[in-house]
């Protein structure tokens, strides 16, 4: 007799159900089961509106929660930057798999790259954290763009460059190579000129905390150094008190001596969407090696932000 299938929930997006299926294929490979895929649809992906105006944070996952929470699927499989930064009673993540490229992507009209867009040129992006830095950058360079806040899938976004409606978008590099499409891209923003989103590149596995059995395999795909970086980002975002719509960056990577790796950096950034003001920090130390190491790594660098005047650039605080 063959073991019963796991169910992985996943949202319906092509990126959602192609990082899932990934995932499941992980997944039967440590557990000797077969993975199936049910699919959940969640407020953010039929709200028209955009993220800033319908919460950001967690408009993607709440649909998901339940259905875990209710006992319908034994996993869920979430983008790690749409993932509230409070942890959800009942619930822990099993595994933060390795991450993939965090980095930005410019997709535009005649393969230009950033530098070569048009003057004038509409760059379309649902990110107020993108927007904040691409105009930053713009002022420095004295290069003249128009931001254009956009929603919908990676065929939706691609799409107003192909009509014509816009000279480019802005993606995560992440999302394109898992849907196959980075021969679209034309340009990679340098972590320098844009810091990703927070977790962004890096998935969770969320399963119920009662589950221990679940909870033990899954933790066979976490990658601990992903996971340091991820946490370390995120207790950034929180100590901010920002969600996943406010416009901030931040990035921990590690940084080797040869072949040992000896510190993690992180970087963050907080800036007003027409790009006037940028607070820009890092701070380096010690891998954590712990949870808790990680997280003060996080709330350090937010500490000197928020007293270089960060609190005052992000609107809107998350409720």
């Amino acid at each position: 007799m063959t073991e019963k299938a796991l169910r992985l929930g996943t949202r319906r997006s092509k990126l959602a159900m192609a990082q899932s299926g990934q995932v499941a294929d992980a997944v039967s490979q440590v557990t000797g089961r077969p993975v199936e895929l049910v699919e959940i649809t969640t407020y953010g992906d039929v709200s028209r509106e955009h993220l800033a105006q319908i919460g950001g944070t967690g408009v993607f996952v709440a649909a998901l929660r339940e259905a875990l929470l209710r006992g319908e699927v034994d996993f869920a499989v979430h983008s790690l930057k749409d993932l509230p930064t409070a942890q959800h009673e009942g619930l822990v993540v099993a595994a933060v798999p390795e991450r993939e490229d965090p980095r930005d992507v410019v997709v535009a009209r005649d393969a230009r790259k950033l530098t070569d867009l048009p003057r004038g040129a509409r760059i379309g992006t649902g990110a107020p954290r993108r927007m904040a830095q691409l105009n930053a950058y713009a002022r420095t360079h004295g290069m003249e763009i128009e931001t254009v806040p956009i929603r919908g899938n990676v065929d939706t976004r691609i799409g107003y460059v192909r009509s014509g409606d816009l000279d480019a978008v802005v993606l995560a590099a992440a999302g394109l190579n898992r849907v196959g499409r980075m021969d679209e891209v034309t340009d990679f923003l340098s972590v320098d000129t844009v810091l990703p989103a927070p977790g962004q590149g890096a998935l969770a596995i969320e399963c119920t905390a009662d589950n221990a059995d679940l909870v033990a395999a899954l933790a066979e795909l976490d990658d601990p150094f992903t996971r340091a970086a991820v946490t370390a980002e995120r207790s950034l975002l929180a100590a901010l008190e920002a969600g996943c719509s406010a416009p901030v960056g931040a990035l921990a990577d590690l940084l080797a001596d040869g072949q040992v790796v000896k510190e993690m950096r992180l970087r963050g950034v907080v800036g007003t969407t027409d790009g006037s003001t940028l607070v820009q920090l890092s701070t380096t130390g010690p891998v954590p090696e712990t949870h808790e190491a990680a997280m003060a790594l996080g709330r350090e660098l937010a500490t000197e932000m928020l007293a270089q005047g960060a609190a005052g650039l992000m609107g809107e605080r998350a409720h």
